[in-house]
């Protein structure tokens, strides 16, 4: 009788743990599945959702015709790594300590991918992560070192190095739907990082579109003959002009031998690359490139400097679309891969960049100011059944708040030294609990390529306030809604007196509130003098 009772008993626990162990997996498989997805210097502009002047994106349009557009979204640090870091963190970079591209990412940093694998959720990562270290919360991932190469990329993996042949952005989806298919947990939710190395500098297309995007010709901006009048120092010592920076051979893909037949010295390269691919891949680009030497050889004896900065501006437009065009062909197909196979109802999909970029506005290319096209990036959500599809948001967010963002919607508690808010708010209806008065900036790479000098500042839905520092004291203000193309700082004009004193009240909050200092200031300072 005591082992008949036994046994009832040790029966009740194995049907209870089986109970339990059910509920908790129909827990897990009710969470949504969560697609982090990123491009590498995506302009807003150069996404048909926001601006259909230069190129038609339909895929990525697809994630806001089907969910929420974010017009007030914008980076704390506009570079590549330091951004990065910032995501996977939920802090600003002078507390996650990834400053700039240089900086190593201290490793001992808490990632939200950390805590989902921890919560149960499967994760993976495939493509540009950018950081030399590898990536800490993820069950599998393959990840380019560094930046990367467009053709023929190497790729690091839990099992070692390996070189895939192809163009990279077809090969990142690839391995994606590959776990998708193979590897993917059924039982659990996921979350998916999916990175992409387009459009990074320097810009090269695919064989399917580098001969059509070659035949284009683009409107130029506005602004693109700026001469930086009514600004300040920074903008006027910046290494990032189209004419003057932007080299003929590594970005515009000219020959040397093209350049010593017209006697020009530009002292660069082309892009490695180049040097990556096949003959077959080779001999294909030269049939589309060494026409345009020809053309260039032609045209140069009569260029005046207007018209030199309009040809490198169509070549910059035609390589770098050319690359974001396989970007919006690859999404479809992880999209169409969601619908397929009835996932896109319980999955969020996220579509951003890891800051703007200068498509020629002010005659740049790069990024790294707080100025508007570098500041701002695109930031399109897709959330079934929770998100009113085509809807438009401007309430000030930054990446900074992703990482709280999908810790709340896995239901995971966050750390309480992250810094950004959850947008869940914003993308399920209660806009009305969203309390943000202003957005916190602070770039640091200084000296360094493209000499944008050190600089920190606030933006409101109004105005923005910079403060440049280091080499020089000098701050700008900026009337958003009067000057969106931000041509005349007002900083001294008695008309916005009041403004300013305003604004700088509310940048000294602000500063104390996320902790940075002038001791900070300084701390960074003297670590990059070592």
């Amino acid at each position: 009788m005591k082992l008949l009772n036994q046994f009832v008993i040790y029966s009740y626990i194995l049907v209870l743990v089986g109970c339990q162990d059910k509920e908790m997996s129909k827990q897990m498989a009710d969470k949504p599945n969560i697609i982090f997805i990123m491009s590498d210097d995506h302009a807003y502009q150069a996404i048909s959702a926001y601006d259909d002047n230069l190129i038609q994106t339909p895929n990525i349009d697809r994630i806001a015709n089907e969910g929420m557009l974010f017009t007030n979204a914008s980076v704390t640090n506009s570079i590549c790594a330091p951004s990065r870091a910032v995501i996977l963190t939920g802090k600003h970079s002078h507390l996650n300590g990834k400053i700039d591209n240089l900086s190593k990412f201290d490793t001992t940093n808490v990632t939200f991918p950390q805590l989902l694998q921890k919560a149960g959720y499967q994760t993976a990562m495939f493509g540009k992560l950018h950081f030399g270290n590898n990536p800490k919360g993820f069950d599998e991932f393959k990840i380019l070192p560094g930046q990367g190469d467009y053709y023929n990329p190497k790729f690091i993996t839990q099992n070692g190095d390996t070189i895939i042949d192809g163009y990279v952005t077809d090969i990142i989806t690839d391995l994606t739907l590959d776990w998708m298919k193979k590897r993917r947990d059924p039982k659990k939710p996921f979350m998916l990082m999916y990175l992409h190395k387009a459009p990074h500098r320097a810009w090269l297309p695919s064989k399917k579109y580098y001969s059509e995007y070659t035949q284009k010709r683009f409107p130029l901006p506005a602004t693109l003959f700026d001469d930086y009048e009514n600004r300040g120092t920074a903008a006027r010592t910046a290494e990032m002009n189209i004419l003057e920076h932007m080299t003929l051979v590594y970005d515009n893909k000219l020959t040397t031998k093209t350049l010593k037949e017209l006697d020009i010295r530009d002292w660069n390269n082309l892009p490695p690359s180049l040097g990556k691919m096949n003959s077959e891949q080779r001999a294909s680009w030269d049939s589309v490139y060494n026409p345009i030497n020809e053309n260039f050889k032609k045209m140069y004896p009569t260029m005046n400097d207007s018209a030199l900065m309009v040809w490198k501006y169509q070549r910059y437009m035609q390589d770098y679309l050319g690359t974001i065009a396989s970007v919006d062909d690859n999404i479809g197909r992880l999209m169409d891969y969601l619908d397929e196979e009835k996932l896109a109802d319980n999955t969020i999909i996220i579509y951003t960049s890891d800051q703007g970029f200068y498509l020629g506005e002010h005659g740049w290319f790069d990024k790294r100011f707080m100025y508007n096209e570098s500041f701002k990036i695109p930031l399109l959500i897709k959330w079934p059944n929770k998100i009113t599809p085509g809807t438009t948001e401007d309430e000030l967010v930054q990446n900074l708040d992703f990482a709280q963002t999908f810790l709340e919607v896995a239901g995971v508690r966050a750390p309480i030294d992250m810094q950004g808010k959850s947008l869940a708010p914003l993308l399920t209806g209660k806009k009305e609990t969203w309390d943000r008065e202003a957005v916190y900036y602070h770039y640091y790479e200084f000296p360094a390529e493209h000499a944008v000098k050190r600089h920190y500042g606030i933006a409101t839905k109004d105005y923005k306030l910079i403060h440049f520092y280091y080499d020089v004291d000098e701050w700008e203000l900026y009337d958003r809604k009067k000057d969106p193309q931000e041509m005349n700082n007002v900083y001294n004009n008695f008309e916005y007196a009041e403004v300013v004193k305003e604004m700088r009240r509310i940048l000294k909050e602000t500063r104390i509130k996320y902790k940075d200092s002038e001791i900070m200031d300084n701390h960074y300072i003297e670590l990059y003098k070592k």
